[in-house]
């Protein structure tokens, strides 16, 4: 039976249950919350962040994977308190999360250097907690695969390699990442079913989609709720076309929430809640998602596969 690291240490694959496969507890920026702490409210954070765990478990949720990197204030220590006091599995990640900016002790590390660091974490834990995560994240987004962007991709196939744990990568379809960070992939031989392609929900554009499932990757329709990149509608009929065409074996169901995110002033954070992406929560997928999906023909087997049968296949690869 496989296993896969959790907060709690290795569970058995069969223990992941009805899998959320990308949320945020808290995503934050660590340097200016570290810098400038008066800016912030843990307390707040906290509630938060179990207030949606408790929601979320009361929906049949048994495991949050929380794909949180470097600079979006990975925190294992918070992330197992989470999982502790709601009795949920929490799944955390490896690897950096930027567009392009690398800190100068990366700057001048090559692709095999950063490799080691996933590695260590993978085998080790991360920041001496002993907690290990399950996979590695990388991202790429509006400005493309620079060479900062490039030499992150690689480092996470090498570490993929090295230890045969999955990837997670953040694209973004309107630059069209998904693709090259494919390419990637493939030239370091790292096996295409190991990799999801996170956001490609992100577009309703079907030969885009597929073109990327013809890598053999997984991809994440796992924003439900963010409006303000392809609005609900266009997202279901996206899915269901997808699903209609057999792909349920190959696709995520998600919202990437966060709890708490500090990017914006609060002020701004009011008005895109009111305006901009009203339905977004952890819970909208339950709420409002599902059931408008399984009245349009989704199947509780497509379901089923989508999140639970496929989080156990992509994350015991």
């Amino acid at each position: 039976m496989a296993t896969v690291e959790t907060t709690d240490g290795p569970v058995d694959v069969d223990e992941l249950g009805l899998t959320l496969i990308h949320e945020h507890f808290r995503t934050i920026d660590e340097a200016v919350r570290f810098q400038f702490p008066h800016l912030y409210d843990a307390g707040a954070e906290w509630d938060a962040a179990i207030g949606d765990a408790n929601a979320v478990k009361g929906h049949g949720i048994r495991t949050v994977v929380e794909p949180a990197a470097m600079f979006l204030f990975r925190h294992a220590a918070f992330s197992r308190r989470v999982a502790e006091e709601s009795g949920l599995n929490v799944v955390l990640a490896t690897g950096i999360y930027t567009y392009d900016h690398l800190p100068q002790a990366l700057l001048h590390r090559d692709e095999d250097a950063l490799a080691a660091i996933f590695v260590h974490e993978l085998e080790n834990g991360i920041q001496d907690t002993g907690i290990k995560p399950a996979f590695i994240k990388c991202a790429a987004d509006e400005p493309g695969v620079t060479p900062n962007i490039e030499k992150v991709h690689r480092a996470a196939a090498r570490a993929s390699n090295q230890t045969g744990k999955p990837i997670m990568a953040h694209s973004r379809p309107a630059s069209d990442t998904g693709h090259d960070q494919m390419r990637i992939f493939a030239e370091e031989g790292v096996d295409p079913a190991k990799v999801q392609v996170a956001h490609t929900g992100d577009t309703d554009d079907l030969d885009y989609i597929e073109r990327l499932l013809d890598t053999g990757c997984w991809i994440g329709l796992d924003r439900y709720g963010l409006d303000i990149f392809l609005p609900t509608d266009k997202r279901n009929a996206t899915t269901l076309t997808l699903l209609e065409r057999g792909y349920a074996d190959r696709m995520f169901l998600s919202q990437d929430y966060c709890s708490t995110i500090d990017w914006f002033p609060l002020e701004m954070q009011e008005y895109l809640k009111a305006n901009e992406v009203p339905d977004w929560s952890m819970t909208f997928l339950f709420e409002t998602v599902i059931p408008e999906l399984t009245e349009r023909g989704m199947t509780d087997d497509q379901l089923d596969q989508m999140m639970v049968a496929n989080p156990k296949a992509w994350l015991g690869s």
